[in-house]
């Protein structure tokens, strides 16, 4: 009797043990989740990729900081980028970085603007490029734009 207790106790901790397991369910390719450099909401929600953003046209702008020195960017264009996610009219977009910095522009500026772009860097962060306006509109870390 004493030798079926212990035989019994030890099936219950190895069921225990068992059941206890992390699971190693495999999760098909197709699941898999998209590293999103850019997340685009309101009017319409998308996420894009930095490869999927490297598909689209890409343009250069040149931008002089505040101490004369200027920079050439390659990235894509807003109008590039808001007609292949389908968005036609819209009164304001709002650029958010990663430190939650965020800065609003109408319509009317940015169409007026065809080389202001969001620029890819070789480590592919991301950056808003507007040449021509205050160093506020350029913001470092882009991650997401909010489009109202």
């Amino acid at each position: 009797m004493k030798k079926f207790v212990q035989v019994l106790g030890f099936v219950l901790i190895a069921a225990l043990v068992v059941s206890c397991a992390p699971s190693t369910v495999s999760t098909p390719a197709a699941e898999v989740a998209v590293d999103v450099a850019l997340k685009l909401s309101g009017l319409v929600d998308k996420g894009w990729s930095v490869e999927d953003l490297k598909v689209l046209p890409m343009t250069d702008a040149d931008y002089t900081n505040k101490d004369g020195e200027t920079t050439t960017y390659n990235g894509v264009g807003f109008a590039d980028l808001f007609e292949e996610a389908g968005i036609g009219k819209y009164s304001t977009v709002i650029l958010i970085a990663a430190d939650d910095y965020a800065i609003e522009i109408d319509q009317k500026t940015l169409e007026a603007c065809d080389t202001c772009i969001i620029a890819i860097g070789e480590d592919g962060t991301l950056r808003s490029v507007m040449p021509d306006m205050q160093g506020m509109f350029q913001v470092k870390d882009l991650v997401a734009l909010e489009v109202k």
